[in-house]
C-alpha cells in the first residue's frame, strides 16, 4: 500500500494552499457552548467511547457513503457516546467539513475534527466547524510543528488528542505535555492493526497525568476489555459502529461498565 500517511500530507499541503488563497467565510462561524472531553472523561464511569462518523478509508474503502451524519450523530450521542469524532478529508474518507458543522450543530457533546492537521488554518477551519477537539498526528508533523499547532489549538480553547503509534512518538508527545493520548493501533504507513500497540505504549505512560484513547481495530466487548486493562480511558471507534446492524446494542456492549 505503500507510504499513505505521506501520500494524504502531500495532498493537505495543496489544500492547505487552496484555503490560504480562499480564505475563511467568517459567516459561518458557528457560536456554541463547546463541551471538554478532558472534563468528560474525568468523570466517566465506563470506558467512554469516541463514535465515529466514517464514509470511507482507504484501507478499507466504501464503508458507509450514504450516511446520514445528522442522524448518526444523533444516535451516538442517545448511545451513550462521550464524543463524536466527524472524518472531514474529502479525498481519502470522502467526509467533509460541512459534515461536522452539521454534527456541532445538532448535538451537545464534545466533537472531534478527525482530519490530517499540518496549518492553523485547518484549526481555524474547524473551530468555525463547531469542534471541540482536534487531532494532531504526532508522524505527520515536525516537532515544531507540532508545538505550534498544539498551542495554537490550545489557545482557542480547544482540545487537543495527539496521536501516536511507537515509542519514538510517545517521547515526542510527551514533549508537548500533551493530556490526551491516542494511541494509534493502526500503522498509518501501512495501516495494519494491532492492539498490542496500546499496551505496549499505555505502560510508558502516567494514568493520572494522561488520558489514553485507544484508537482503530476495537469490534469486540474482548477489545475492550484488553485496551481498558492496559490502561486506556477512552476507545475511538469507527467502522464497528458505522457497520453495524443494531448501533444501539453494539454501543452498549461496547460501553460495558468493567
Amino acid at each position: 500500500m505503500g507510504n499513505i500517511l505521506m501520500e494524504i500530507i502531500e495532498q493537505k499541503k495543496v489544500e492547505v494552499k487552496k484555503l490560504k488563497e480562499k480564505g475563511l467565510d467568517e459567516s459561518i462561524m458557528i457560536e456554541m457552548v463547546r463541551p471538554s472531553l478532558v472534563e468528560t472523561l474525568k468523570t466517566a464511569e465506563a470506558i467512554a467511547i469516541i463514535a465515529e462518523i466514517k464514509r470511507a478509508s482507504p484501507s478499507k474503502g466504501t464503508i458507509k457513503m450514504d450516511v446520514n451524519p445528522i442522524e448518526q450523530a444523533l444516535s451516538y450521542e442517545r448511545g451513550g457516546a462521550a464524543a463524536i469524532s466527524v472524518l472531514t478529508d474529502e479525498v481519502f474518507f470522502k467526509g467533509s467539513i460541512s459534515d461536522l458543522r452539521a454534527v456541532s450543530e445538532a448535538i451537545k457533546i464534545p466533537r472531534l475534527c478527525k482530519d490530517f492537521i499540518i496549518d492553523e488554518i485547518q484549526i481555524d477551519r474547524a473551530y468555525q466547524a463547531g469542534a471541540t477537539i482536534i487531532l494532531l498526528i504526532v508522524a505527520a508533523l515536525s516537532q515544531e510543528r507540532l508545538h505550534e499547532l498544539y498551542q495554537y489549538a490550545k489557545n482557542k480553547g480547544l482540545d487537543v488528542l495527539t496521536e501516536i503509534h511507537d515509542e519514538a512518538e510517545l517521547k515526542r508527545a510527551l514533549e508537548l505535555n500533551a493530556e490526551l493520548i491516542g494511541i494509534n493501533n493502526r500503522n498509518l504507513k501501512t495501516f495494519e492493526v494491532d492492539l498490542a500497540v496500546t499496551e505496549r505504549l499505555a505502560k510508558l505512560l502516567d494514568p493520572k497525568r494522561h488520558m489514553i484513547i485507544s484508537e482503530s481495530g476495537i469490534k469486540t466487548k474482548e477489545d475492550v476489555l484488553r485496551v481498558k486493562q492496559a490502561g486506556a480511558k477512552a476507545i475511538l471507534v469507527g467502522e464497528t459502529l458505522m457497520t453495524s446492524a443494531n448501533l444501539p446494542n453494539t454501543m452498549a456492549e461496547l460501553q460495558m461498565h468493567i
